[in-house]
């Protein structure tokens, strides 16, 4: 899975998992801040991947990464999220918790975290991140 693709699903997993907006990413495995935005609506998502200068979103269960073209699933199950990226065909899981997401691509076999910016003040939802 590509890394644009690992974001924008930790931006839209936070979105519809606490129902907060996401104003950026700080992407651990990458080492640097990710321009991206999330909110969701209900079962409707809208995003911005600044980075890329490209959109993304839908209606569950599916959203849709307007600049490869491709569809990825996106099933909420409590405090988790799976799903299936057709762009690259692999599966992932992503959880939420204290601000941070936690992306598992199976085609890696590997996590990768993210600390979400918060889009109304300028700090990380994080609670750990003003030490």
């Amino acid at each position: 899975m590509q890394e644009h693709t690992r974001a924008m699903i930790a931006a839209a997993a936070f979105a519809f998992l606490t129902g907060k907006k996401v104003g950026g990413l700080y992407d651990h495995s990458a080492g640097r801040d990710r321009r991206i935005a999330a909110e969701s609506r209900g079962n409707q998502l809208q995003g911005f991947d600044g980075d890329r200068g490209a959109k993304f979103g839908g209606t569950l269960p599916e959203i849709r990464d307007a600049a490869d073209g491709a569809f990825i699933s996106f099933e909420v199950e409590g405090a988790k999220v799976r799903g299936f990226d057709r762009g690259s065909s692999q599966f992932y899981e992503a959880q939420v918790a204290d601000g941070l997401v936690q992306v598992y691509d199976h085609g890696s076999a590997a996590w990768f975290a993210y600390d979400v910016q918060d889009a109304d003040a300028a700090q990380s939802y994080h609670r750990g991140a003003e030490a």
